[in-house]
């Protein structure tokens, strides 16, 4: 746990809220430490707190978890955190000392050493490469877990940053390489270079060797749009330049670069488009009528993209979806396009090569019937192989090397059973939500279940920005809560992406209400099936499901035993204001629009909570340096309940970013307080 030095708190006035509107002050951020200091202090010194972050930590630390890894020239690499190098190792070997169960590694920067060295709390935000001479690439690297990085030039051979290399100082950049001596940079050049989310709204392309200043603009967005970026395909002999300018969250304009100008690429506005060697990729939001011929809504498309620059319309249907089938997700080897799909919630894995005139595709099998699936390139520039990781809610990950059109993919790494299943199993629930619509969750219990409405259960949503739910394997639940013979649910909400845009779609701005509406039907049927009970039903989310369980907090507190919510959207009058909110107008509406904010009032937890009303004990927490959602949220909801006398415990974490944790220790803190409280609040003696 972060200390939190009670010397620094300040004086607390009667009615905090009221100041916390200024939530970017000192003022807030004391009251909150002081919240800290009093909420969690009892929580994190219980016994059983103490010994489940212990053996969370021992699971985050483990030696057996799988070291996933990014293929860079001819080695494999891998970023690392354990108990002797918590801020982490990036490391790397070569395939076949990867395919031993207990590989040599070779260090190339040691992070916990970097931030002793240079007095600074890096976090590991990852390394862009210079393909295809894989010599170069920059690091990212942000401060305290922060969104914001700096970045810096890399060189691979000598491990050691670039002399007078390409740095960028700490900002939300979005930098890709062009070729060896320059860089396309999207990035915090000064006052008018920012977009009302915070983020780029310039695209410039800097030489090596002259000032960032004077790099020349490539392209130059609008203060309301999201961001924009440029990146190069760097293909061998597909090289060429393209510029994305994001205007909300769903809409865009995609451009070619060629001979100094922009070429702007004919899409619907919502669609999103990629390449791949010859071709454009388009997946679509909504129904186009192209050519002649009207494509669904959720299809993934292919054209010659030279063809379709010169008006071309002859598309190629990838993927079709059907009411309960959808895409989420495709990627590209050097001859294919692997693409990855739900059918009624459950992973499946196609590929797609362009042979004989016509796109061919074929399944990839190894998924689990109930579980995920997910296959990634090894080099997208020079083979086809592919990595396979699979795992179900009762079976670890698996990681497996193949081939497209090759044998059977070869099992590499195995990770450890890290709770006990025995006696546990999955099945899959629909229930049905306020206007009729089916709406599945995925449910994971005791096979022997007391049908007696008292096992304690946790419902798990989030419900947003076309995200699905999946039930894969989660070793930190399962030493929480199912060894327990608890019951752990996971809730497949519109507004997520389980069924394609329309789901998505079903629950944006004014019909937000719809997702709390499946929510709440998912509860009312466990309790119909007495499963659980509302004295024993507990509810867990964070970011969007911190405002889904934010909104069950205040819609339903009679149909929940206790809440986490973590890392929220609260107050939903000024989410917009603060950081990136105003990305996000797309999802929830504009409260600045009269009209709007009449139906967002409706899901803003901070305007809903009634002084006179019984509430269940609620957990909030938070990161000071969370700089994507504002800790503002969650301070200004949790000093309203303090003075509206409800019970509620907070806690801030002073690092993480909206990941709530920089390293293994601050994560296992975390996610122990979570489960305590749950588990404190929802058992059968606890009432």
């Amino acid at each position: 746990m972060p200390e939190i030095h009670a010397a620094e708190i300040n004086a607390t006035p009667a009615d905090p809220h009221l100041w916390l509107e200024d939530v970017a002050g000192e003022k807030p951020l004391a009251w909150a430490r002081e919240r800290n200091a009093e909420s969690v202090k009892a929580l994190a010194e219980s016994e059983e707190f103490r010994s489940l972050e212990s053996r969370i930590l021992s699971i985050l630390d483990s030696k057996e978890r799988i070291p996933m890894v990014t293929k860079i020239g001819e080695r494999f690499y891998n970023f690392w955190r354990d108990a002797a190098h918590p801020k982490g190792l990036w490391r790397r070997t070569t395939l076949a000392e990867y395919k031993k169960p207990d590989p040599a590694w070779e260090t190339v920067i040691d992070l916990d050493a970097l931030a002793a060295d240079e007095k600074e709390n890096w976090v590991w935000h990852g390394a862009m490469v210079l393909e295809p001479a894989d010599q170069v690439c920059l690091v990212s690297l942000s401060r305290g877990g922060a969104d914001a990085d700096v970045v810096r030039e890399f060189d691979l051979e000598r491990k050691a940053f670039v002399t007078d290399g390409f740095t960028l100082p700490e900002a939300k950049s979005r930098v890709a390489w062009r070729n060896e001596n320059s860089l396309f940079v999207a990035t915090d050049f000064g006052p008018g270079s920012l977009t009302t989310s915070g983020y780029p709204r310039t695209v410039r392309e800097w030489q090596r060797g002259t000032p960032l200043a004077a790099a020349p603009l490539v392209f130059e967005g609008q203060p309301e749009d999201m961001s924009v970026t440029g990146y190069r395909d760097l293909t061998p002999g597909f090289e060429r330049d393209f510029v994305v300018r994001q205007k909300t969250f769903y809409t865009s304009d995609f451009f070619l670069r060629r001979d100094g100008r922009l070429i702007k690429v004919e899409k619907p506005d919502d669609a999103n488009a990629s390449v791949h060697r010859e071709w454009l990729l388009v997946e679509l939001r909504s129904d186009w009528e192209a050519g002649g011929t009207k494509y669904k809504a959720g299809s993934l498309l292919a054209a010659d993209l030279e063809k379709f620059l010169v008006g071309d319309r002859t598309l190629n249907v990838l993927f079709e979806p059907t009411p309960r089938t959808s895409l989420v997700g495709f990627s590209s080897t050097k001859n294919h396009v692997i693409i990855t799909t739900l059918d009624n919630v459950r992973n499946r894995l196609f590929t797609l090569a362009f042979r004989d005139g016509r796109w061919q595709r074929e399944p990839l099998p190894g998924v689990p019937e109930i579980g995920t699936g997910n296959a990634l390139p090894v080099d997208d520039l020079e083979s086809d192989d592919f990595f396979l990781i699979t795992s179900s809610s009762l079976e670890p990950s698996t990681l497996a090397l193949g081939t497209i059109g090759g044998p059977v993919p070869e099992r590499l790494k195995q990770a450890p059973a890290f709770f006990h299943a025995a006696g546990l199993t999955v099945s899959q629930h629909e229930a049905v939500s306020k206007d009729g619509t089916r709406v599945p969750y995925f449910q994971i219990a005791p096979e022997n279940l007391p049908l007696d409405g008292t096992t304690p259960t946790l419902l798990y949503g989030y419900g947003g920005f076309e995200i699905p739910l999946l039930p894969g394997y989660d070793p930190v639940a399962g030493v929480a809560w199912l060894e327990q013979k608890n019951v752990y649910v996971i809730a497949n909400i519109r507004g997520g992406g389980e069924f394609g845009p329309a789901w998505h779609q079903a629950a944006l701005k004014e019909k937000r209400p719809r997702a709390y509406e499946d929510f709440i039907a998912v509860a009312e049927d466990l309790i119909a099936r007495k499963i659980t009970s509302p004295k024993h039903l507990g509810v867990k989310g964070g970011s969007n499901g911190g405002l889904l369980v934010g909104n069950m907090y205040t819609l339903r507190p009679d149909l929940f035993g206790a809440v986490v919510c973590q890392v929220p959207l609260l107050d939903m009058r000024r989410y917009h204001t603060l950081l990136a909110g105003a990305s996000w107008m797309g999802e929830y509406g504009n409260p600045d629009s009269p009209e709007e904010w009449k139906s967002i009032r409706g899901f803003s937890p901070y305007h809903n909570v009634d002084r006179g009303r019984a509430y269940p004990p609620l957990l909030i927490t938070t990161s000071t340096r969370d700089d994507r959602v504002h800790p503002g949220h969650a301070r200004k909801m949790t000093a309203r309940l303090v003075e509206y006398g409800k019970e509620v415990l907070y806690y801030e974490n002073i690092e993480g970013g909206h990941g709530g944790a920089a390293d293994n220790k601050q994560r296992a803190f975390m996610d122990a307080l979570g489960w305590t409280f749950l588990e404190q609040q929802v058992k059968e003696d606890s009432k």
